[in-house]
């Protein structure tokens, strides 16, 4: 037996501390991301799962490349390959 004392949260207190809505409480529950435990009537969340749960979803650095466009300049070589495309018809004739 520990002498440490297990702290229990409702959905509600571990939706808050988490900065989500109960539904997403929910849904990390129920895809098994984040441990709950029915007692009677009621879920609890341990505020340790909780906590454990914030720090296994620390997102390395790194790794969001993919959620914003590429850098302006060169978006700038695409704009300026696009008026050499539309110089050649010209050229053309």
């Amino acid at each position: 037996m520990s002498d440490t004392q297990i702290v229990w949260l409702n959905t509600e207190t571990a939706a808050k501390r988490l900065g989500i809505t109960t539904r997403t409480l929910y849904r990390f529950i129920n895809e098994g991301g984040l441990a709950a435990y029915r007692m009677g009537r009621v879920i609890r969340v341990k505020q340790a799962d909780v906590d454990a749960f914030i720090e296994g979803s620390r997102i390395e650095p790194g790794t969001l490349g993919h959620l914003y466009p590429d850098p302006v300049s060169s978006g700038m070589a695409k704009e300026g390959g696009d008026e050499g495309d539309d110089s050649d018809p010209d050229a053309d004739s």
